[in-house]
């Protein structure tokens, strides 16, 4: 690890805050989850940068306070360098033109928490949320349904290349 505390990457830069998520393998686990769903949709990882900040539920209910006026933890919050969404509902967003993405942080408590309560292995929660997490930076979203109908399924595909099982197929279910 760098003297900053940024661990480089091919596709990743990781800031770990909280030295709980080194014993989860956070570095290997966030540069294959980017190297998988950045492939999985075209780009290069080499030619992208995206920075994690991996820190604790009061860190991130701070910035969720900050930004998104919401004072309480997440799991993950993002932050995209620039508007990417597609403009009608259910398209794919266009390839960014630049290679900075942005930024996406994870808060270890919540996230542990959550996997927790669902019955998950935590390395497979946190591959989900990193994964989540770039969607988002690349223009993906969930607020309108025929969106969240395009983000679950290419979520779904990724953490299928990941070995993952599909995190929504309970709701599909139901």
């Amino acid at each position: 690890m760098a003297g900053n505390g940024i661990k480089e990457r091919m596709a990743i830069d990781i800031l770990i805050e909280d030295t709980r998520w080194q014993s989860v393998g956070l570095d290997a686990l966030a540069d294959r989850a980017a190297q998988v769903t950045l492939t999985h949709l075209g780009l290069d990882p080499a030619e992208v940068e995206i920075s994690l900040l991996a820190c604790d539920d009061t860190r991130i209910a701070a910035l969720n306070t900050d930004f998104r006026g919401k004072p309480q933890p997440t799991n993950v919050l993002s932050w995209p360098s620039q508007e990417r969404g597609a403009a009608t509902p259910g398209a794919a967003p266009a390839p960014p033109r630049d290679t900075e993405l942005g930024d996406i942080a994870l808060s270890y408590d919540t996230c542990l928490n959550e996997a927790t309560q669902q019955g998950l292995a935590f390395p497979d929660h946190v591959s989900h949320l990193t994964v989540h997490g770039i969607l988002h930076l690349l223009g993906y979203d969930h607020i309108r349904d025929l969106d969240a109908t395009l983000m679950q399924a290419l979520e779904t595909a990724i953490l299928g290349k990941l070995g993952i099982a599909d995190p929504y197929r309970d709701e599909q279910a139901g």
